[in-house]
């Protein structure tokens, strides 16, 4: 898809994006903003914020979700910050939902726990380089 993105004091314009869900993480979902070429820039939140995001404003902190407007009826606009500043990315509100619609046919809402793998994940949050080298 095509992703409108805007910076303060900074250029804006459209860039290609592409949404990514993975059932090994079935909580999540990634946005990737990037010009072809070059490597894009990934941000990874929850799933549940951008389905709660179509219909009201949902999040906080560094990812925000405001659903159309009257002034922007086709977009979905997505709030992003990091200390180095702020986006606001606008896509379109139907590919989004299209989107949710396929990673909830993979992995229906409450049965994301089914598809973890609690192991691996406490090995990844565990692992240390410096404990595995001794």
């Amino acid at each position: 898809m095509t992703a409108h993105v805007s910076v303060p004091k900074g250029m804006s314009g459209p860039l290609p994006a592409e949404l990514h869900y993975d059932m090994a993480d079935p909580y999540a979902i990634r946005l990737s903003i990037g010009a072809p070429m070059e490597r894009p820039v990934d941000w990874v939140f929850a799933r549940k914020l951008v389905t709660e995001g179509l219909h009201r404003p949902a999040g906080s902190g560094d990812v925000l979700v405001i659903p159309r407007h009257r002034c922007h009826p086709h977009s979905l606009r997505v709030v992003l910050r990091n200390p180095a500043g702020a986006a606001l990315v606008e896509m379109a509100v139907s590919e989004v939902a299209a989107f949710l619609r396929r990673t909830f046919a993979l992995v229906p809402e409450g049965a994301e726990s089914l598809h973890m793998d609690l192991d691996r994940a406490i090995s990844e949050l565990t692992y240390s380089p410096e404990r595995n080298s001794e």
